[in-house]
């Protein structure tokens, strides 16, 4: 956070914002109007759940609307520049120039089929700031600024050949290209693990301060929202909630909605008794290595999960979180070891097991919106796995897909025939959660389940996973960056490093002193509810280091 910026020159006025969505033949409120003014060289950021409108509003800044959208009432004044009377070709020399934008995706928003220096030097050439020779030699600079491994080198990687964590700080680099006076940040750090985010959000900081550049930092994550934001502006469901300079928002939030979501941060599930000795676990995990092709991803993991429980596997991006439950569910088959359920070895692989084995293990996926077919309606969805794996048909199936939407506490006159695009993305995850109990399993693997869900609602997703495991007998493998998830879900933590496990136990104990180095890095890298918190975490990681 920087020293007041109020007193500077402000940059973008929106006043009385109206933006509406169509649906079907029909317009409805999206934005309800909303002010915003920022100055020259200020971080606001925009914070509620889903819903809430803050990527609509800071797309607003740009004068754009996503297609199916529009502005239908207020005034946007960007520097002087009416926004709202521009023409398109006034608005294009803006964006890129003088406006850029940061998406929550950066595998998504670059062109697989270029080189990363080819994608940063488009705007600064198009836009004639600068020629290919003197953009080149800048990305290098800003690559360097960015912290981004041999700088001179990177650029000429595709993206598929970077790290996530790498690759948004490439993004990063080129939304500077032009050097903007504003940047419209959205979610730029939902997907990355905790140790990645550090990089990222230090890096973010460091070049907006350099450059004196305002910008919207639109996020869920309220912790990270501390380190960055001057300001903090609470939306939901397209009115604004209220707005204070961040150290008044997190110490004295006036609104009971804004109390709510600091309040979310404090949940965490209890301490259950150790497991009875001798209690043979739902899936073991023994002495498992597993790779693709040549390279070994896992190195002889050993590993536990008991009806009932959670296991939560953490790691950074690359640790073999995803790789151990492609070996459980017979994706991967192994090397060397087995995998065990309820005592007897698995076949490694899935085409060799029999239905009920199949059945006994399911997954629910991390994008709720790309793991479920978007033609097909919500019977059908939830009922293909009992059609599969229980033989229901007819009456009786019809009748298992209304418990099943009944247990995820959703009506099913209301939601049994609608598609997904008609669901939030709560919904949308509740769905997944259905799908995945219509077999009857004994265990499921939860893969980052509430990583792009904004904190209420995932709070809301992991109560129903816990009232649904007591309620089933069910076993948990639950992989997940976030910690403050661990602590909400998980009886065990299970610590994964280059394939490696280097350290496993009950929760209570994997959060508390003395740890493997890997984990103390991993717990030091949540952010906490403190503006000061990220400075004084690099001081002394760099103190760390020269000493």
């Amino acid at each position: 956070m920087k020293d007041d910026t109020t007193n500077k020159p402000v940059l973008l006025t929106m006043r009385d914002i109206h933006i509406e969505g169509r649906s079907e033949e029909t317009w409805s409120p999206i934005i309800k109007g909303v002010d915003l003014t920022l100055h020259k060289g200020e971080v606001l950021g925009l914070i509620g759940e889903s819903g809430a409108g803050k990527s609509t509003l800071g797309l607003a800044a740009m004068g754009f609307t996503r297609d199916g959208c529009r502005i239908s009432g207020g005034t946007i004044d960007f520097d002087g520049t009416d926004l709202m009377k521009a023409s398109e070709a006034e608005k294009r020399s803006l964006r890129g120039k003088r406006i850029a934008y940061v998406a929550q995706s950066a595998a998504a928003s670059f062109n697989p089929a270029h080189r990363l220096i080819d994608q940063y030097s488009e705007a600064p050439v198009q836009h004639g700031v600068m020629s290919r020779a003197e953009a080149e030699r800048d990305a290098f600079e800003l690559y360097r600024r960015m912290q981004l491994p041999s700088p001179e080198e990177i650029g000429f990687r595709y993206p598929h050949q970077v790290s996530g964590g790498q690759l948004q700080r490439a993004m990063t680099a080129m939304a500077m290209s032009c050097r903007p006076d504003l940047i419209i940040f959205d979610e730029p750090t939902t997907a990355l693990d905790v140790t990645t985010q550090i990089e990222v959000l230090s890096a973010i900081r460091d070049i907006v301060a350099q450059f004196d550049t305002a910008a919207i930092y639109i996020t869920h994550d309220l912790a990270v929202v501390a380190q960055m934001a001057d300001r903090i502006k609470v939306l939901l469901r397209g009115d604004e909630v209220e707005e204070a300079d961040t150290r008044t928002m997190l110490s004295s939030p006036k609104d009971d909605y804004t109390k709510s979501l600091w309040a979310v941060r404090s949940h965490a599930r209890a301490v259950q008794p150790p497991v009875a000795e001798g209690t043979v676990p739902v899936v073991s995990v023994k002495g498992v290595t597993a790779g693709y092709g040549a390279a070994d991803i896992l190195k002889n993991i050993n590993f536990d999960v008991h009806r009932r429980r959670t296991v939560a596997v953490v790691g950074e991006s690359g640790s073999g979180k995803s790789t151990a439950a492609r070996v459980i569910t017979g994706l991967l088959p192994p090397r060397q070891g087995q995998v065990l359920f309820n005592g007897k070895p698995l076949p490694p692989d899935y085409r060799q097991r029999s239905r009920d084995q199949l059945r006994q293990a399911q997954m629910i996926y991390q994008m709720a919106d790309t793991a479920l077919n978007p033609k097909l309606r919500l019977r059908e969805l939830i009922g293909r796995p009992a059609q599969m794996y229980l033989r229901l048909h007819g009456k009786a199936l019809t009748e298992r897909i209304r418990d099943l939407l009944h247990l995820i506490e959703l009506e099913p006159d209301i939601y049994i025939d609608r598609l997904p695009s008609e669901l939030s993305g709560g919904q949308k995850q509740r769905i997944g959660i259905a799908r995945a109990l219509a077999a009857e399993p004994e265990f499921i693997i939860c893969d980052e389940v509430t990583s792009a869900l904004d904190q209420l609602v995932a709070e809301g997703i992991l109560k129903l996973l816990d009232r649904l495991q007591t309620e089933f007998d069910l076993a948990y493998m639950f992989i997940t960056h976030d910690l403050a998830t661990v602590r909400a879900i998980a009886d065990e933590v299970v610590v994964m490093q280059n394939g490696r496990v280097v350290e496993q136990g009950p929760k209570d104990e994997m959060f508390e002193p003395p740890h493997d180095p890997y984990t103390e890095l991993l717990l030091s890298s949540v952010p906490e509810m403190d503006p000061d918190w990220l400075t004084k975490l690099l001081k002394e990681r760099a103190a760390k280091a020269q000493g």
